[in-house]
């Protein structure tokens, strides 16, 4: 008996409103692009792995963890800020005189990872790939990696052949918010408050496969350095294929979204600030005024999505996308 297996899937993940959401890395003044393409047909065996993963930051990524910068010259109090304070709900820039200046800047921090391995043996195989990465700032309808593979496989008859591949995208973003009005472009987005809160996001998606035929194409790309705001982070990865075999494609995200509580700025003793404290917890940045030191924004948003679909047998058609746009001003 013929066993047919049919799953036509598609999934679109669109996350978070106008006053929860990622707000993009600016890139770097030297920017970086690399791209390759490559075709293999062979009969006898083939491998190929592929591994990426990009760090950035809007300030030092080796002072990381914990985010924003705290620092003193020379040392005030006995050396670092002062105890409690937490950057993620004080930011600051003061000079106390000559020599002795304190900041606690709000950071942003993305990581992208993408990982890829093919393993076709004993059997004939067509194998073609483009991939390219690009560290510039991006617009909405451009991507930093794009990777499109087509795989091709039947193993002999003869020799045990089988074909496994695996693919996984994954995207991290944190941040401990910013200023709306020096993230955005458009003159009517104006943020929460005046302020882009702290969120933390991250999102995995990919697929796998492993038999003795199949005919195969996926796709993964994503978007998360822009000059400004106005451009909403982007990630997606789909999956086509037909064989004899075991198939599995997924996606995991948990998403932390931020509000903007109650807010202080300020300008005294050389510098200005701004406090944040939260009315609901008590929480704020204040320790010498009774506060905890904890984060003085609100948490929003607390997400936690998994899907994961699978097909054994004689798989006439598998297909899956997935897509996330996560950003300020969505379309």
């Amino acid at each position: 008996m013929k066993k047919i297996v049919r799953i036509v899937l598609i999934l679109a993940v669109l996350i978070v409103g106008m006053a929860m959401a990622a707000d993009p890395i600016n890139a770097t003044t030297e920017t970086q692009g690399i791209s390759t393409t490559m075709g293999v047909v062979v009969m006898g065996t083939m491998t190929n792995s592929e591994s990426v993963v990009m760090t950035i930051s809007t300030m030092d990524l080796r002072d990381n963890p914990p985010l924003g910068a705290l620092g003193n010259t020379p040392a005030y109090d006995g050396g670092g800020f002062l105890p409690g304070l937490n950057p993620s709900n004080h930011w600051a820039d003061f000079t106390y005189g000559p020599g002795i200046e304190l900041f606690s800047l709000p950071e942003r921090q993305a990581v992208m990872s993408y990982s890829e391995s093919v393993l076709a043996d004993n059997g004939y195989t067509e194998f073609n790939e483009m991939q390219s990465m690009d560290t510039g700032n991006k617009v909405v309808n451009q991507d930093n990696f794009k990777s499109t593979e087509q795989f091709d496989y039947v193993a002999f008859s003869d020799a045990m052949g089988r074909a496994t591949t695996s693919e996984s995208l994954l995207l991290d973003l944190v941040s401990q918010g910013s200023l709306a009005a020096d993230r955005f472009i458009c003159p009517f987005a104006t943020g929460d408050n005046g302020i882009i809160p702290p969120y933390c996001n991250v999102y995995e998606m990919g697929s796998s496969f492993t038999g003795s035929q199949v005919s195969e194409i996926t796709q993964a790309n994503t978007n998360f350095i822009a000059k400004s705001a106005d451009v909403p982070t982007e990630a997606a990865y789909s999956i086509g294929l037909s064989g004899t075999g075991s198939a599995a494609a997924w996606i995991n995200t948990h998403v932390m979204e931020g509000r903007t509580a109650g807010y202080w700025p300020y300008e005294d003793f050389g510098g200005s600030g701004i406090l944040f404290w939260n009315y609901d917890t008590g929480d704020g940045a204040i320790p010498y005024l009774g506060g905890n030191g904890r984060t003085g924004f609100m948490q929003g948003v607390d997400l936690v999505y998994k899907e994961k679909t699978t097909a054994s047998g004689v798989i006439e058609a598998f297909s899956k996308s997935m897509a996330i746009q996560d950003g300020v001003r969505r379309l």
